[in-house]
């Protein structure tokens, strides 16, 4: 017997989503556009394959947005199948650096194998070299205001 949804069921909660395709990685990459990060919260775990950050992102999915002040959260990105890592214009050795993602792109080079580019404002990158594209994003805290109290203009 199937259950007829709820009003509770349309609430807003934290965002747990995959990619596996480019397609799947454009919408992953516009709710993580203007996310902002320390250094220190990027992490390769080059046994597992698998490279982290922790964001703190804007909520650009929230539908409340008009009422009330523009708001924040912390979500952990994880890159599975990563066989390599490289960076252009990314401090090395200054955990207090903070960066700002602007875009994510993946480049197939023998599919499903490929380069996945991390664009960070002031002409910073980062590449990951995987397998195939396999990409979490999954909020692990609650919203909280942004501290400029303003939200980044967002190209839809």
């Amino acid at each position: 017997m199937s259950m007829d949804a709820k009003f509770e069921d349309g609430a807003e909660a934290p965002l747990n989503l995959g990619a596996l395709d480019a397609d799947d990685l454009k919408i992953i990459s516009s709710l993580c556009q203007d996310a902002v990060f320390p250094a220190s919260e990027m992490k390769w775990d080059k046994r597992a394959g698998r490279f982290a950050l922790l964001l703190n992102r804007m909520r650009w999915e929230d539908n409340g947005a008009e009422r009330h002040t523009p708001e924040r959260v912390q979500s952990v990105l994880v890159f599975n199948t990563v066989q390599g890592v490289a960076s252009q214009g990314v401090p090395k050795g200054d955990a207090d650096t903070v960066l700002s993602l602007l875009q994510i792109t993946f480049e197939e080079t023998d599919a499903p194998s490929g380069n996945v580019i991390l664009t960070l404002a002031g002409d910073g990158a980062i590449r990951l070299t995987v397998e195939a594209l396999d990409v979490t994003l999954k909020d692990v805290t609650r919203p909280y205001i942004a501290p400029s109290r303003k939200r980044p203009s967002h190209p839809d």
